[in-house]
């Protein structure tokens, strides 16, 4: 068995080092690119969003890499993500492909079926101890990626040196990559603070703050944004994500097996706007935004596929967030049209916008 599956942010890592511990022959998807995205565009249906056009590309291109089986997650709701997997296999199979679709299913709703699609993925004899010792690592390698992501949002905007944020982030990636245990993670976690803390910053500078909501895939995925969080930093500006993947596993895994509700004070935030579930993170979009405005952030981008349902109608709610707690919002559709030229003009033009805005702020206030 030959396994592959979808590149997301730094996952695709992490998710090797597990399929690889489970004994298994595993192909790492490409990094999505152009072509990964003519790919799919190529054979989506026409008005199916970017996020499911670059996972449709990335499964061709890793079959075509010698795949023999895909696995990938599915969901509930009226999102239509927790159909991709269905449609995805049907048009690959008519394109002659012959694989293997696994789907890994929410466990709070398919608590069984997950347990046996999980014992499709382990392919050696091991023990309960040693199960849980590769989960514990795998999970511990995704959070100091996560962690290192987080301390380069919060250096680039202040570094004196432009790109060397980016270059040290790059590095500690790869650094982190080729850890093999939870020891090994200790130990580069200080790399990564030392390196962190040896970029030069300038001193008392106050950054724009901005926060990031939208759909998942577009929020963690730099080629479907675009790395707009590279160029917002690039432009001086402190980003702040609304969600990282481990972020993501905790609310959509750990508190759904437990019929927890996840994020609690995001849907709090959101009621007097959003009080029912749209599926997506509609819904998660607008109670973020208002965190936001609440802690004083400059503004806030809403990264959407475009004919995303779920964002759609929080796009709509939005405007009046935005007016209620006066917090700029700057409302991004994205598809395989959207160019990284014409983003970074909007994203100069938003920053400057919110810079004037808080220069009028603390004139009012002198």
């Amino acid at each position: 068995m030959k396994i592959t599956y979808p590149y997301v942010g730094n996952s695709h890592i992490v998710i090797k080092n597990l399929l690889e511990r489970f004994g298994n022959e595993v192909v790492v998807p490409p990094k999505p690119s152009k072509r990964t995205l003519s790919y799919g565009t190529q054979f989506a249906p026409e008005f199916a969003c970017v996020p499911f056009k670059i996972l449709l590309g990335t499964y061709i291109e890793a079959l075509e890499m010698g795949a023999d089986t895909i696995v990938s997650t599915g969901g509930v709701g009226p999102c239509r993500a927790g159909l991709y997997t269905t449609l995805q296999e049907e048009i690959l199979k008519d394109l002659g492909y012959d694989f293997q679709m696994i789907t890994l299913e929410p466990p709070g709703h398919y608590l069984k079926d997950l347990i046996a699609q999980i014992k499709k993925l382990i392919n050696r004899k091991m023990s309960i101890r040693e199960f849980w010792s590769i989960i514990r690592f795998v999970w511990e390698q995704l959070k100091l990626f996560d962690e290192t992501e987080l301390m380069s949002f919060k250096i680039r905007p202040l570094e004196i040196k432009k790109g060397e944020t980016t270059r040290v982030y790059r590095e500690m990636v790869d650094l982190i990559a080729s850890a093999q245990t939870v020891k090994e993670l200790r130990e580069i976690r200080h790399e990564v603070n030392k390196r962190f803390e040896n970029i030069e910053i300038k001193e008392n500078y106050d950054p724009i703050k901005v926060g990031i909501v939208g759909e998942v895939y577009v929020v963690l995925e730099p080629f479907a944004n675009l790395e707009i969080e590279e160029t917002l930093g690039e432009l001086g500006v402190y980003v702040e994500r609304s969600m990282f993947l481990t972020h993501y596993t905790i609310n959509n895994a750990v508190t759904d097996l437990f019929h927890i509700k996840g994020e609690k004070n995001v849907k709090k935030a959101a009621v007097p706007y959003f009080n029912e579930m749209c599926g997506g993170h509609g819904r998660e979009s607008v109670g973020h935004t208002i965190l936001y405005a609440k802690k004083g952030f400059d503004g806030v981008i809403h990264l959407s596929p475009f004919t995303c349902i779920p964002e759609i109608v929080a796009k709509s709610i939005l405007p009046a967030v935005s007016k209620d707690y006066n917090i700029s919002v700057l409302s991004i559709s994205l598809d395989e049209q959207t160019g990284k030229a014409g983003l970074r003009t909007r994203l100069e033009a938003f920053v400057d916008l919110l810079d004037k805005k808080r220069q009028k702020f603390k004139e009012r206030m002198a």
